[in-house]
């Protein structure tokens, strides 16, 4: 017999189904709760509500737990290609041999975008934020492809649409770069695998023959991997909500590019490169930083340390740490930003106070000294999360339709005036 919960509301008791996930998580089915007592429930910002059922990533914060349809994040940072992590995320199963080689090919095959793509670029100025380039040429595939705008396409179709967007996005996202920096648009080339292409289209020049680093071509590989989904965090959410109206895939993966825009989500390893850079302009003290940090009574905090999920550390900071340390080696950049951020790592791995409140360095904190080591700038930061989220963004878009999940539709509690009579310009 299913477990339920009760609800005693005055003199009536409701019952409320109790559901467990495969990880024994628990939670209380409050669907039906509306239309037999005629009361909702209310958690501004969803933070204690699960909205869907997902067999796409378990999330264990307390523990620092991260798993990708049951493979976990240390195994796949280690052993797997970025595309082989975007397959299983999005199909279930990590793919065959042959699967995998076919999976890659179709990629290859469809890296480039139209020429009129161009066109958008050189109306943008050339300090227009990337991630706002990047939100509208992906919106602007579904123009160049209307069939993906057809919700009872074929499977081939479908699949075809997914795959577009991955061959698609780091040609955008290298591109939104370049114009940034008044250099020439690279095209891709079908000699590279797809982190080698992303370099190359980012860091080549038309004269010049490029050659992706091996050291920071498997760091972006594994960057790629650890961002390539979170369980239902705000962009996943919202991909899934745009999408639960059936807009194609192209506007959903937009409007999550748009919310991961935003500084409370993907913006946090910018905000750490933004705090080295004070800390630099201050004079270099990281003393001074540290016990600013550590007084209640002073507004800064330190970015890139701790994490809302994660209470004791970050599973994807510690995979990244060694090769956050082996891009430095190999780079040899001599930037005292990056020894500043090394000090503070220093500090909060050692400091009791950072220890015992479990305020270790985050991915963010690592992937911002890793993109500030290859000189991309911080504005380019979030498009580059977008990059490697965009897996998971498809996954859960198609498990929302795999699902049938119904149109998105939140209730609120009414705050407002009461009934009020209109009153005539001419009597106020």
């Amino acid at each position: 017999m299913s477990k339920t919960a009760k609800l005693i509301l005055g003199n009536e008791t409701y019952e409320i189904p109790v559901v467990t996930g495969s990880e024994n998580e628990n939670g209380l089915d409050i669907s039906k709760l509306r239309s037999s007592s005629k009361h909702i429930t209310i958690d501004r910002g969803f933070k204690n509500t699960g909205a869907c059922y997902s067999a796409i990533t378990f999330l264990d914060g307390e523990n620092g737990v991260l798993r990708y349809r049951g493979y976990p994040i240390e195994q796949l940072a280690e052993e797997a290609t970025f595309l082989e992590v975007a397959y299983l995320l999005i199909y279930g199963d990590l793919p065959s041999s042959d699967e995998l080689a076919k999976f890659e090919n179709d990629i290859t095959q469809h890296t480039l975008v139209h020429e009129e793509m161009k066109g958008f670029l050189q109306a943008y100025p050339v300090n227009a934020h990337p991630m706002g380039v990047l939100a509208a040429m992906v919106c602007s595939l579904s123009t160049f492809y209307p069939e993906s705008q057809d919700p009872n396409r074929s499977q081939e179709a479908f699949d075809l649409t997914i795959i577009r967007l991955i061959a698609k996005m780091p040609t955008m996202a290298a591109w939104a770069f370049k114009h940034s920096q008044r250099h020439p648009l690279i095209y891709p080339q079908n000699k590279f695998n797809y982190c080698e292409n992303f370099l190359n289209m980012m860091y080549s020049m038309p004269t010049d023959e490029y050659f992706p680093d091996p050291i920071v071509t498997k760091a972006l590989n594994k960057l790629l991997i650890l961002h390539a989904d979170h369980e239902q965090n705000c962009s996943a959410s919202t991909v899934r909500i745009v999408g639960s109206s059936q807009a194609n895939l192209y506007a959903s993966i937009s409007a999550g590019v748009c919310a991961l825009w935003g500084p409370l989500h993907g913006g946090a390893n910018q905000a750490v490169i933004e705090m080295l850079e004070a800390i630099k302009n201050d004079g270099g003290d990281t003393d001074k930083w540290i016990n600013k940090a550590k007084d209640k009574e002073d507004p800064f905090r330190l970015m890139g340390f701790g994490h809302r999920v994660y209470k004791n550390f970050d599973p994807r900071a510690t995979i990244i740490k060694k090769s956050c340390d082996e891009v430095l080696e190999a780079l040899g950049v001599d930037d005292p930003v990056l020894d500043i951020a090394k000090k503070l790592e220093k500090v909060a791995l050692e400091d009791p106070y950072f220890v015992e409140r479990g305020l270790y360095p985050n991915v963010d904190f690592y992937s911002g000294i890793i993109y500030r080591a290859l000189g991309i700038p911080p504005e380019m930061f979030t498009v580059m999360f977008s990059l490697g989220r965009l897996p998971g963004w498809i996954a859960q878009w198609k498990e929302m339709l795999d699902n049938g999940d119904p149109i998105g539709r939140p209730r609120q509690i009414y705050t407002g005036a009461v009934k009020r009579d209109y009153v005539s310009l001419s009597k106020r």
